[in-house]
């Protein structure tokens, strides 16, 4: 029997709610689903890619669920501002901690309990694969989209919001680092891939690269796949496997490598 929760009556959850909902929802609460909530001035980015492939099937499945809430409506006055001037001069543009504190509140209504807040931040802790799977473990994950200069600090302080970073360089706003987020932790959430297998072998489960992949044909441009991929000996596969991934990560990531060998317990070389 597949762990992948099939769609069924009985699967919508109801919680109170100062709001109406409509009768007949395009996308209805669904119990037990992996919850996704992205706070963003850009709603309709979503799902985007995370609609397509493995990520889409599980999202019209029910296996996980998205929420975009639209920053503008919390906006102040009749053009409904979500920014101003930063404090103390500068360029750009600075959201502000009334208009994000009222949509954060407001998700936090409909957040399933134990998913943490994270904010898209090129100054946030590097986000890994570690991080992906401890969010896949999580009932789900309401995520902040920044943008301009970033996000009043007294919101991230009040709130206690983890800041998450895709590496070192800045985005026009944190929707692209959302989906990438998303789509890490969704991918590994029961039955999403259907082999578990792929991901226990996958680049960063072990703390190393993962090692080179071939398929037919055998011979390409005068390249052959290597001989010990075709010997059907098991044990002599896994050891080329293990040497490559080892190779690859000292050679490509040595931040890896020496993070690798002092889990190993190896001295360095």
């Amino acid at each position: 029997m597949s762990d992948t929760p099939a769609r069924s009556h009985g699967r919508k959850t109801l919680r109170p709610t100062l709001r109406p909902r409509e009768l007949m929802e395009p996308d209805p609460e669904l119990a037990r689903a992996w919850t996704a909530q992205v706070i963003t001035l850009l709603p309709g980015a979503f799902p985007g890619i995370l609609g397509e492939s493995l990520t889409g099937k599980a999202l019209r499945d029910g296996v996980w669920q998205l929420r975009p809430i639209d920053l503008r409506p919390f906006g102040e006055g009749r053009h409904r501002n979500v920014d101003d001037t930063p404090a103390g001069g500068g360029a750009g543009m600075v959201l502000r901690p009334d208009v994000m504190g009222r949509a954060i509140e407001t998700a936090q209504e409909t957040a399933p309990q134990g998913a943490p807040l994270i904010y898209l931040s090129p100054r946030g802790r590097p986000f890994t694969q570690d991080i992906a799977r401890d969010l896949a473990r999580r009932p789900g994950v309401t995520l902040i989209c920044g943008r301009f200069e970033g996000l009043d600090e007294r919101v991230i302080e009040h709130f206690g919001i983890t800041e998450l970073s895709l590496g070192d360089y800045v985005l026009t706003g944190g929707e692209i680092a959302a989906q990438a987020v998303l789509d890490a932790a969704v991918r590994l959430l029961p039955g999403v891939l259907g082999n578990d297998a792929s991901v226990e072998e996958e680049s960063f489960s072990h703390g190393l690269l993962e090692h080179p992949q071939f398929t037919r044909p055998a011979e390409w441009e005068g390249k052959r796949i290597p001989d010990v991929l075709l010997s059907g000996h098991h044990g002599e596969i896994a050891k080329w496997r293990q040497q490559e991934a080892e190779r690859m990560t000292r050679e490509r990531r040595p931040d890896l490598w020496e993070t690798w060998l002092r889990r190993a317990g190896k001295a360095s070389g």
